[in-house]
């Protein structure tokens, strides 16, 4: 991509990002156990420079699957870090990225990665930062991998305490060695119906299908490795579809109100998570006060079981018996108008702006680019 194409792609982004207008369904009840967090102002300490000193660096794009998604990521953030006062710069993740973090001119004072899928959510660039000494909000590349594989991240989570569908997970070269209609009939006996099939590594549930059918599932395997050489089968829990953010800000965990996610189709695929209009976003979920706090405290425990820090989203389906039952954890959680943070964040009361305002300065305050290595 040339350097013309990436300003216009990012002046239209930013057309988008300074015209857009909440178009999501949330649904708020600020007596029903949203409350606002704490340390969400925009003061400034005497240990950290004043924010027209300092330059944030967002990192959004890349070449993955969920370019668009990051790089309206990438934009919503720095609009609403802009209108707290910080000097924020934006890049692509190109060839011209490390010259720009190693030149004096341009080395940026703290970098907030937004990229999701691949090389952003996997530790990649996490890594890379490690190396060039600058320090950025967010999981470190370890954490990051091990939430990144799905399987993995069930493993830890389940060892930590908490309640995850059962599931197998088989390489697309299974299905051909062992011949692939007698790999699905064993699924199918095995673990019953219905499935949900999806990329072992991925985001934005792209290559994911609900299963209820067994003729169904080799179409599903399809759509599963057009986006993953592995695949993960797992038991489809009926219940309600749950979010839960949290955020570290100076040495403490604030957990954002459950948000419950409602769809005409029952699934919360690619188009229902961004394209505005048909899913319903209750705010806090619709569940009894008991559950609530369960779900809330499962986001924890995921939370700090993988290792993650300053901000991730972990997605729950609430059984029938009120269970959470965890299904993943987001070291990179989308940040666009239609993001599920963010409108939890809003709906309890919180201010974008002076959010993530707070979280930059609670990262700066830690000085990690002192030397910290995994």
């Amino acid at each position: 991509m040339t350097t013309k194409q990436k300003r216009g792609e990012a002046a239209i982004m930013a057309d988008q990002r300074n015209g857009a207008k909440a178009q999501s369904k949330a649904h708020t009840d600020t007596e029903a156990g949203v409350h606002k967090p704490a340390q969400t102002t925009s003061t400034h300490r005497s240990d950290i420079p004043r924010t027209e000193d300092t330059t944030i660096l967002v990192i959004c794009g890349g070449l993955s699957h969920e370019r668009d998604i990051s790089l309206s990521s990438g934009h919503r953030v720095e609009g609403f870090l802009e209108d707290a006062g910080w000097k924020v710069a934006i890049h692509d993740m190109d060839s011209d990225l490390l010259d720009y973090l190693s030149s004096t001119a341009t080395r940026p004072d703290l970098v907030w990665p937004l990229l999701h899928g691949a090389n952003g959510e996997d530790g990649s660039i996490r890594d890379v930062l490690e190396m060039t000494g600058l320090p950025y909000i967010g999981s470190r590349a370890k954490a990051s991998r091990t939430a990144w594989s799905k399987p993995i991240a069930k493993n830890v989570v389940r060892k930590a305490g908490l309640t995850t569908p059962h599931s197998v997970t088989l390489p697309e070269s299974m299905f051909r060695e062992l011949g692939a209609g007698k790999v699905i009939d064993l699924l199918v006996n095995a673990l019953g119906l219905p499935l949900f099939v999806k990329p072992t590594m991925g985001g934005s549930a792209l290559g994911c299908s609900m299963v209820t059918s067994a003729d169904q599932l080799p179409q599903a395997m399809v759509s599963c490795f057009a986006y993953g050489s592995v695949a993960l089968v797992e038991q489809a829990v009926e219940g309600t579809e749950v979010s839960v953010s949290v955020l570290d800000i100076d040495g403490e965990s604030t957990i954002l109100p459950p948000l419950e996610i409602e769809t005409p189709s029952g699934i919360y695929d690619y188009e229902a998570r961004y394209t505005p209009g048909p899913t319903e976003f209750y705010v806090p979920a619709r569940l009894d006060s008991d559950t609530l706090q369960a779900v809330k405290q499962a986001a924890l425990t995921a939370h700090r079981a993988l290792g993650l820090r300053d901000i991730s989203r972990t997605d729950f389906i609430v059984d029938r018996k009120g269970q959470p039952q965890f299904l993943e954890s987001n070291v990179t959680p989308g940040m666009t108008d239609t993001s599920l943070l963010p409108q939890s964040a809003t709906a309890a009361g919180c201010k974008l702006s002076s959010l993530y305002s707070s979280l930059v300065q609670s990262v700066l305050s830690q000085h990690r680019e002192t030397g910290q290595r995994n």
